[in-house]
């Protein structure tokens, strides 16, 4: 590996370590400034080997779609999420999987491991676990790097999921 593909790897690293913080801590206004205007951001349900326009997903969000829901954990009085979950992700297997240069910009698409742990202390008081492997495409700005898709697939996403009131 050069030393500029380890330079990008940990750039890269940084900037999913900073969206699983602040997501983590529920800076949510935060979370939703490092995504694209034309963002797609889609948890499939079961493997994402299918269009999202054929069949249902958990989440499959356009921006409009990600500001709303960032509005609804904002309020303090979603049901499902209030008080919010304490939750911790544990990022890993970072990979640079492309690069595209154009001009002016770069385009990096990245998987990651994840595991987060959510206290859901809402209704149940349970420890729940979700884990899965992210997706995504990074686009490098002026402003640095912003996430024009992120595609999420849970571990056991073909099975029954309580509620996803919060975001992955």
């Amino acid at each position: 590996m050069t030393l500029g593909e380890l330079l990008l790897r940990s750039d890269v690293e940084s900037f999913l370590y900073l969206e699983a913080r602040l997501a983590d801590e529920s800076r949510y206004d935060e979370w939703l400034d490092l995504f694209d205007d034309e963002v797609h951001y889609w948890v499939p349900q079961g493997r994402a080997d299918y269009d999202p326009a054929t069949r249902i997903s958990y989440i499959n969000d356009n921006r409009n779609r990600l500001e709303t829901r960032v509005r609804q954990l904002n309020t303090g009085v979603r049901y499902a999420q209030t008080p919010a979950s304490p939750m911790r992700r544990v990022i890993s297997n970072v990979e640079v999987l492309e690069v595209i240069e154009e001009i002016g910009s770069t385009i990096v698409t990245c998987g990651s491991n994840f595991v987060l742990r959510e206290h859901s202390i809402q209704a149940t008081n349970e420890l729940r676990t979700w884990a899965g492997r992210a997706t995504h495409r990074l686009r490098r700005t002026d402003h640095g790097w912003r996430i024009a898709a992120k595609t999420v697939e849970l571990v056991n996403s073909s099975y029954s999921l309580p509620t996803l009131a919060f975001v992955l």
